[in-house]
């Protein structure tokens, strides 16, 4: 538990692609690595590995603030794109009917003859 005042060590997004990219590739140990790489919480490693495999390299990201549909970007874009096709097509009637309205309104009481 965080004690009032403590401060946090944060680590770059670099160091913590190296520090997986040395376990996965070289095989190196958790140990070896947050020694060879001054990481000072000893389970910090094992944290970077599960946010790792679950969401790959978006995972080492910091996600504090962060909204949980934003992680999965791809899905979130599709669903921008979905609510702008809507949109569109909502502003195409609008305007259809704004210009339907202009005209009846030019035509007068005589139902359209002129």
């Amino acid at each position: 538990m965080a004690i009032k005042g403590q401060k946090f060590k944060s680590y770059s997004e670099e160091l913590k692609k190296e520090a997986i990219r040395l376990h996965i590739e070289e095989k190196w140990t958790y140990r070896q690595i947050t020694e060879h790489l001054r990481i000072q919480d000893r389970d910090r490693m094992k944290v970077w590995m599960r946010k790792y495999r679950k969401l790959g390299e978006f995972g080492l990201l910091n996600q504090r603030g962060r909204r949980e549909e934003y992680i999965d970007q791809e899905r979130y874009v599709q669903k921008l794109k979905r609510e702008n096709t809507m949109l569109k097509k909502c502003l195409e009637i609008w305007i259809q009917e704004v210009h339907g309205e202009s005209t009846k309104q030019l035509r007068g009481p005589q139902n359209g003859i002129r």
